[in-house]
């Protein structure tokens, strides 16, 4: 039967006529497959309604099943009705990535269900919801609860779980892209099997339905299959046959730097942005990092006081009032700018937002896109985004995302897989809560997709450990958190209960400490290894604010206002993000481009005298070449290659020929990189020629020149830190008490050298060596990388100089040793070397 003719859509309709708003195909497909019954995805451009295509289903539903209902009086922009008459009790579970969602969410789902007269209860649980609400959810659940994966684990650690799911109809994941390649995704997945599982013990004929939403992804199939990974369940993907108009503009600066470096041109185009900022309603502007959205909003006040007031910043270590603060006043248009990392990328309807600018590239078209999508939020606005270099070659890759977009070659997102720390963890949180049976659980845990591979014997080994604490650890008291009481596996300890509480989740960052104003009033947090670094009297920006260190007191940093216009700005662990495989390929691409001028990229014209310059002092690699460059000057002999494969897989790459270069000569050398190359410099020749180059980037023996290259075993020890902590095998300390950044290093080390020593098929011992060479070595990659090298031709150029392609890779090489007035000395001596070497060979020829 189709849905038209049911009351509940006919009255959605009726509301929406009222508004003026008619619904998208894509939209009433969604409400057709939620009514037969399916689970799946939605696809959709950002803007274009993807919350209402799946939260109108789950009330069009409810409204079809209401028994009493009324005859409805329709008045211009509300539908006016009895309220409608319903089981209490929590329906719908809309799981988020974001905070700042949520808030957004709630307000838009509030005002539906009040126009339609329906008397639900929309609710909010995640870090930032109080205790008090929190007790009022426990005595009685909202209709609509917007929740974290964290927070739904607390819930499953609660007694009675079973009484919040009582009602439950449907489970949304939000944004599941942003979720589907991290734990927190895992922890979704582990969520949902316990509440189907808990449905199908009570309500064997209930049926629970599934659905995820998603706008920018490359492997949209497999996304479905990781969210409902269940045989016995209907499946669809719901695409929307619409697209998003985007508008993609290049702040480009009055002329190019023939020796381009990373930093250096995003503060000089600060005045070009002022203009764009004042022509615009609202304007975002995203950055990569937390570090740099503070210096980006001092720079701006410095251009223009007028900005006071005017101009906020955002990220998640700012107080989470203030945040809400800046949420709201984007709403009401109040700000005319805002400062920001990813804290607000996703999903978030800011209508007087006209314009987001991009500093800097933002390494993934998927991302860009997102943000691209933060403007013109609604279906036939166009979304307006700049981007804004922080130096010259990164034009090239605002070409290459411009391409990506328009041929949507957006990326993959990886599901994890046979995360045993993170089912560790949810493990021992069902025993804290009702607690569990361990061959149901089993069943349960294998039909996720995160754990299908999972065998008999490791979860045997997982039962062992958080009984006994594995064969090594079987001695310590404190590591049998689990026994058997009345057939079900528990948590009798009350300490060990309330400890696991504390610290559930698989964001594991160095320990934050909040900052305080002495007299009162908090700003945000740093993390402690920024504060150890400092003394009192040392000034730091946070939250937009220039701060004077005083002390560090219960735990808390004590600042006062500082004097001083300019101050050090806080690095957070996060570091820098590397170039997407698919972003690599286009940019290749638009290398060749450049000077063949076959092309309407307006950046490319641009930057054409730089590739011109590069041509002339050494090369410019084609698609099917491979460029090395070799370089002697007073600091040694350099080597500059140049795969386009991004800074991960570049860091591993350069290690690797490093190593093999030193079994053909014992040699030394420092190594640096970024995401187009990578650089070896040492101080006696290189023994490389034409004939080896081939042998020395081949993909045969990878795997043991990896292990033997780089120090496998101490990457896989610093992954180990977070899996120790998410496996509650290192405690992380109580709130305003964490335990020190270091001590959790060394604890968890100490765990990982018994491991090693006695306990060879430890899981989490394996699990840390696997993130190592996936997540981070890349391994498959890298593979990929040596594999087309292989076909490529190899360009080997001697140059007299440094070239406008390494310049970059030989300026952040020195920028971690080097205070910044410092580095401006070398580089003008570097750059003046340069030039003249370029004009006396000039001369020559």
């Amino acid at each position: 039967m189709g849905i038209e003719t049911s009351k509940g859509y006919k009255q959605v309709m009726k509301w929406l006529k009222t508004t003026r708003k008619k619904p998208f195909k894509f939209q009433t497909d969604a409400w057709q497959y939620y009514a037969e019954g399916y689970s799946g995805l939605v696809n959709a451009p950002t803007g274009f309604g993807k919350t209402f295509s799946l939260f109108l289903a789950v009330v069009i539903d409810e409204l079809n099943s209401t028994q009493e209902s009324s005859k409805a009086k329709v008045v211009p922009g509300k539908l006016t009705t009895k309220k409608v008459t319903v089981q209490t009790g929590l329906k719908l579970i809309w799981i988020t990535p974001l905070r700042s969602l949520a808030k957004d969410l709630s307000r838009a789902m509030r005002e539906v269900c009040e126009q339609l007269g329906l008397d639900w209860q929309v609710g909010v649980r995640n870090g930032d919801t109080s205790q008090n609400d929190k007790l009022k959810q426990k005595k009685q659940m909202p209709e609509v609860l917007i929740i974290t994966p964290e927070s739904m684990h607390l819930l499953l650690a609660q007694k009675s779980t079973f009484n919040y799911f009582e009602h439950l109809q449907c489970i949304v994941a939000d944004e599941w892209h942003e979720l589907l390649g991290s734990k927190r995704g895992v922890m979704a997945e582990l969520a949902i099997s316990r509440i189907k599982g808990l449905l199908l013990e009570k309500h064997p004929e209930r049926l629970l339905r599934i659905w995820g939403i998603s706008a920018t992804i490359g492997n949209i199939e497999q996304a479905l299959n990781v969210l409902v990974p269940y045989e016995d369940v209907l499946k669809v993907i719901v695409k929307a046959d619409v697209e998003k108009k985007i508008v993609i503009k290049s702040i480009l600066p009055d002329h190019i730097d023939m020796l381009p470096w990373a930093g250096h041109l995003g503060h000089k185009l600060a005045d070009k942005l002022l203009p764009i900022i004042y022509k615009s309603k609202t304007t975002l502007i995203f950055t990569n990092t937390r570090g740099q959205a503070e210096l980006w909003y001092q720079t701006l006040l410095a251009k223009d006081e007028n900005l006071a007031g005017q101009l906020a910043i955002h990220h998640g270590s700012i107080d989470f009032e203030l945040r809400n603060w800046i949420e709201d006043s984007i709403h009401s248009g109040i700000l005319k700018a805002v400062v920001s990392t990813s804290s607000l990328d996703l999903g978030v309807d800011f209508k007087p937002v006209d314009t987001v600018v991009q500093i800097g590239s933002p390494k993934g078209v998927a991302r860009f896109l997102q943000r691209a999508g933060r403007s013109g939020h609604s279906p036939y606005e166009t979304s307006k985004i700049y981007f804004l270099p922080t130096h010259a070659l990164e034009l090239v890759e605002a070409a290459a995302i411009k391409e990506a977009a328009r041929t949507q070659n957006i990326e993959s997102r990886d599901p994890i897989v046979m995360a045993f720390d993170t089912l560790i963890q949810y493990l021992v949180t069902l025993a804290v809560g009702d607690g569990f049976d361990d061959e149901k659980i089993y069943i349960e845990v294998k039909e996720t997709h995160a754990f299908r591979e999972l065998l008999p014997e490791e979860w045997a080994w997982i039962m062992r450990f958080i009984t006994t604490g594995g064969e090594s650890l079987t001695a310590y008291n404190e590591f049998s958190k689990v026994t058997k009481i009345d057939g079900l596996w528990k948590v009798e300890s009350r300490q060990i209960a309330m400890r696991h509480r504390l610290h559930i989740g698989t964001i594991v960052s160095d320990a934050m400490l909040k900052v305080k104003y002495i007299s009162g009033g908090f700003v945000g947090m740093v993390e402690e290894s920024f504060v150890a670094k400092m003394k009192v009297g040392t000034s730091f920006t946070l939250a937009g604010r220039v701060l004077e260190f005083a002390m560090i007191k219960d735990m808390m940093v004590l600042v006062r206002k500082s004097k001083q216009k300019t101050a050090m700005s806080p690095s957070w662990m996060g570091g820098r993000m590397s170039l997407s495989a698919n972003l690599g390929v286009i940019l290749r691409k638009k290398y060749n481009e450049t000077l063949d001028k076959q092309h309407d990229d307006e950046e490319l014209d641009f930057i054409l005298p730089l590739f011109e310059r590069q041509a002339k002092v050494s090369h410019v690699p084609q698609s099917d070449e491979f460029l090395i460059e070799l370089i002697n000057t007073r600091d040694g002999y350099h080597l500059f290659a140049y795969p386009f494969e991004g800074r991960q897989v570049h860091e591993i790459m350069a290690s690797l020929i490093a190593y093999r270069l030193g079994r053909l000569k014992p040699i030394s050398f420092s190594i640096a990189m970024n995401d187009y190359g990578f650089e070896l410099l040492s101080e006696q020749p290189l023994p490389l020629d034409e004939d080896n180059i081939k042998e020395l980037f081949s993909p045969e023996n990878l795997s043991d020149d990896i292990i033997a290259s780089i120090n496998a075993t101490e990457m896989a020890r610093r992954k180990f830190r977070d899996i120790a902590c998410i496996s509650g095998l290192v405690f992380q300390g109580y709130p305003g008490k964490y335990v020190a950044n270091k001590h959790l290093q060394s604890s968890a080390a100490l765990f990982f050298n018994v491991f090693s020593d006695y306990d060879k098929h430890n899981l989490l011992l394996r699990q840390a060596y696997d993130e190592a060479f996936y997540q981070q070595i890349e391994e498959p990659r890298l593979a990929a990388a040596l594999h087309r090298i292989q076909k490529s031709k190899v360009i080997v150029v001697k140059a007299e100089s440094y070239t406008p392609l390494c310049f970059p890779i030989k300026v952040d090489s020195l920028r971690d040793n080097m205070s910044s007035e410092e580095l401006s000395q070398r580089i003008e001596r570097m750059t003046a070397e340069a030039e003249k070497k370029s004009v006396r060979k000039k001369n020559v020829h």
